[in-house]
């Protein structure tokens, strides 16, 4: 892979996060979900760096990023105050937020959080927070999210996780994707190495073990006044596409485009498809 980009860090919140960025313009700042880094928008970058300043971060615990210790470290108000510190830091005041998976957790928060802080807002396949907080409490979708009860267990994850060079995570994602020819051998390479770094795979953990603790499920949400677009590929198997229905409830102004025929990797599964609706949407 050529990269078209360039690389740099930036002082937050008291750690440094590593980022990469390209172009100049409005700020659009991209955050990556669980097990991933940066790379997973590697194919959205190019695309909006046309028009904006494209920064795609890694969030704390993750690849290139600081890696504090101890659990606290990893909680929702932390994320939340990484990123106003990125925007911040950048030199602007607002900026366009797309978040997949842990990354649409910490930007539903921001977005809570910091509403004049945002020009837009976009959130791929996690669904907000009170929805999936009542997704909780059907069959299904305990379920589908077996792996956030099993990450709480202390250390037994990440040894398994470790286990045949890795090989739970190429699963995941091939084991997922709808699209298998949208990961290549590198992609999964990339992912592995970027977990395997010292102090990696405890803190991306982490963020589960604080889940419940951390904004993702129990709080009273309001009516939430920033323009927001949720695309949502109909094959995830982690989260079910109910979870979707009535979020309007919860977004004055909201969109949503739904993806046949990919999963929950829809960026990279889809990288044509979800770049034309973000592009159509801002």
């Amino acid at each position: 892979m050529i990269e078209t980009w360039t690389h740099d860090r930036i002082f937050t919140n008291g750690i440094n996060l590593h980022y990469i960025t390209q172009g100049e313009g409005d700020l659009i700042l991209f955050l990556h979900g669980f097990p991933e880094f940066w790379y997973s928008w590697r194919k959205q970058i190019p695309e909006f760096a046309k028009d904006h300043k494209a920064v795609a971060i890694d969030l704390r615990g993750y690849n290139d990023s600081d890696k504090p210790a101890g659990n606290d470290a990893y909680r929702m108000s932390e994320f939340v105050e990484d990123v106003k510190g990125v925007i911040e830091g950048l030199g602007y005041q607002r900026c366009t937020l797309v978040g997949h998976d842990w990354g649409g957790a910490i930007a539903w928060n921001f977005a809570y959080a910091y509403p004049q802080m945002l020009d837009k807002l976009i959130i791929l396949n996690l669904p907000h927070p009170a929805k999936f907080s009542q997704g909780l409490t059907t069959p299904q979708q305990p379920l589908k999210s077996w792996y956030v009860f099993f990450f709480q267990v202390p250390g037994v994850p990440e040894f398994l996780i470790q286990l045949n060079d890795y090989k739970v995570l190429e699963s995941a994602f091939l084991g997922m994707a709808v699209n298998k020819n949208a990961f290549t051998k590198e992609d999964i390479e990339q992912y592995k190495n970027a977990l395997a770094k010292r102090g990696a795979l405890t803190a991306t953990i982490n963020y589960y073990r604080n889940a419940f603790q951390s904004g993702i499920v129990g709080k009273n949400w309001g009516v939430l006044n920033v323009p927001t677009l949720m695309i949502w590929g109909e094959e995830d198997t982690a989260l079910g596409k109910e979870l979707t229905y009535g979020t309007e409830q919860y977004v004055k102004d909201f969109r949503i485009r739904y993806i046949p025929k990919c999963s929950h990797w829809v960026q990279q599964e889809q990288p044509e498809l979800v770049n034309q609706y973000i592009r159509e949407f801002i």
